[in-house]
């Protein structure tokens, strides 16, 4: 007897039996445990219990196998941003079975204590790095997300071994409060202290927002404003400065706004485009550049 999905959803489940609704069985000892619709208490009792000794029973080629599968899993949740739910869910687990019946997907917890540590891992290589080095330059940047979270970006740029140019992002932090020069200020003196470099930061990017500027007057470190961004607001402004493309400019915006919030307009675009042999290309509406900081 077992809860329906709950099999599916821990796979502690493979180790428990149900036999009354609010008591289970561990098939490993048969010691029987209060239920009471989660799994905790299995999951405290198996790695009290068995998880050490499961582990010490695999073969050599079976512990190898499952290190192997376990830092896959661990580089995909990584690199492609997943989250660590994607253990539980249903679709997942089962085109893994597919792949290697035998496998057994770490818990959640597990997979959020792997990720951790092989970023500790990449942090001390990463710090190991500029150590050695003399001198470093910064870049750093502000940001609002989709969901209206603003963050802050501090990357570190330096020549490396064999004359190299190399980058480490030092930190992406989240910037609830004011984006005063003072705030900002002070966690990037946060991160320069965590990693070692206060004295050898030579100079720091970042746009020309009046508060990035103040903010690196603060810490008394050279100054350069971004090219791209320089070239971009001069783009904006030459633009500005002539009326017919103004006027050109508003009317493909609106022309585009139209098409992106009708369905019916978008798929009689798509029609025309094959029609004439065309490209299915899609209309991307004109961003306005920002010249400051998002305050």
């Amino acid at each position: 007897m077992e809860p329906a999905g709950k099999r599916r959803i821990s796979p502690v489940w493979e180790h428990f039996d149900l036999i009354t609704p609010n008591k289970v069985r561990c098939l490993l000892c048969s010691k029987e445990l209060g239920y009471n619709n989660n799994a905790s208490s299995m999951l405290r009792h198996y790695r009290a219990l068995h998880q050490n000794k499961e582990e010490t029973g695999a073969s050599p080629s079976q512990a190898t196998r499952k290190q192997e599968l376990d830092e896959a899993l661990v580089s995909m949740i990584v690199k492609d941003t997943q989250p660590f739910s994607i253990v539980d869910d249903v679709g997942f687990r089962a085109f893994v079975s597919k792949l290697d019946p035998n496998c057994v997907l770490p818990t959640r917890q597990a997979l959020k204590a792997m990720v951790e540590a092989k970023y500790e891992s990449a942090k001390e290589k990463a710090t190991a790095k500029v150590e050695k080095v003399a001198a470093v330059s910064l870049t750093s940047d502000m940001w609002t997300s989709i969901n209206i979270d603003v963050y802050l970006a501090v990357t570190c740029h330096f020549v490396g071994e064999k004359t190299t140019l190399s980058s480490v992002l030092l930190g992406v932090q989240a910037f609830p409060q004011s984006h005063t020069a003072v705030h900002i200020a002070r966690v990037k003196a946060s991160l320069m202290e965590e990693w070692g470099i206060v004295n050898k930061v030579t100079c720091m990017v970042t746009d020309g927002a009046p508060n990035m500027v103040a903010c690196v007057r603060e810490l008394k470190l050279r100054h350069h404003i971004c090219i791209a961004h320089t070239l971009n607001l001069i783009v904006k402004k030459a633009l500005d400065q002539q009326p017919v493309l103004s006027g050109i400019r508003a009317k493909a915006r609106k022309l585009v706004g139209f098409f992106k919030s009708s369905t019916t307009a978008k798929e009689k675009l798509t029609q025309v485009q094959h029609h004439l042999g065309m490209a299915n290309m899609k209309l991307m509406q004109e961003v306005e550049p920002d010249g400051t900081a998002h305050i």
